[in-house]
């Protein structure tokens, strides 16, 4: 009930007036019956903007760490995820793919839409990364399509760090959805995942017009801190 509250009653309705999306695509998201909206994810904004838009409703796996933050701040970030559908899963530990999998092919076998990034986390410098294989493992498991999607300009209205976004307008894209049944059969084979995965960022790329990195989101932006030179401090007058 909150869920609907929130995207037609509060949140949807200011969103829709503050940053006036152009929307292009929007009849690619099926009507009914289970499916995967895969999309670009470039700032925290893109959590609110796109369900706000869709018809249906649509359950994100969202990162456990929104559920657990500290203070009055965290409990009011866990509650609103919880209040809204989004379903925590633990990025660490060697099964944490094969949790978000099963949580996401709950979703998918209630008929629902199920939002993924496949990047598996936001992009840094507003680059498309390479895509985690577990959207097509998903896809081919639950024989369900796959919509890509592009947020454009998220980016530029709150990259990451920046707490309150800029108010300026964006767009979102859907594209005809994809059909990947002739994999039927193949969610444990490395070559067909990957070629499911490779042929969804293809689609959002064509979408977002972004410039693509053939690595890992998260391996890029861990070796750049890596080499980033230490920060100096002013030395103290004694």
């Amino acid at each position: 009930m909150f869920y609907y509250v929130l995207k037609y009653v509060v949140l949807g309705p200011v969103l829709r007036l503050l940053f006036r999306p152009r929307i292009e695509g929007l009849e690619n998201i099926p009507a009914d019956g289970a499916a995967i909206v895969a999309g670009n994810h470039l700032s925290f904004s893109d959590h609110f903007l796109m369900p706000a838009i869709i018809n249906r409703r649509i359950t994100f796996l969202a990162k456990a760490e929104y559920f657990t933050g500290p203070g009055v701040k965290g409990r009011l970030t866990a509650a609103f995820f919880r209040s809204a559908g989004q379903i925590p899963v633990d990025r660490s530990g060697k099964d944490a793919g094969q949790a978000a999998i099963r949580e996401g092919l709950g979703v998918l076998g209630k008929g629902e839409l199920l939002g993924i990034y496949p990047e598996g986390t936001r992009s840094h410098d507003g680059r498309l990364y390479k895509g985690k294989v577990g959207v097509a493992v998903m896809a081919i498991t639950a024989q369900v399509p796959v919509v890509p999607c592009a947020m454009v300009g998220t980016f530029e209205i709150q990259p990451p760090g920046q707490v309150l976004p800029k108010i300026k307008r964006v767009a979102i894209r859907f594209g005809e959805p994809l059909d990947f049944s002739r994999y039927a059969g193949l969610e444990n084979q490395k070559a067909a995942i990957r070629a499911v995965t490779d042929e969804i960022m293809y689609a959002i790329l064509e979408l977002s017009g972004q410039e693509y990195v053939d690595e890992y989101a998260a391996k890029v932006k861990a070796a750049e801190q890596k080499a980033a030179p230490p920060r100096k401090f002013p030395k103290l007058r004694r």
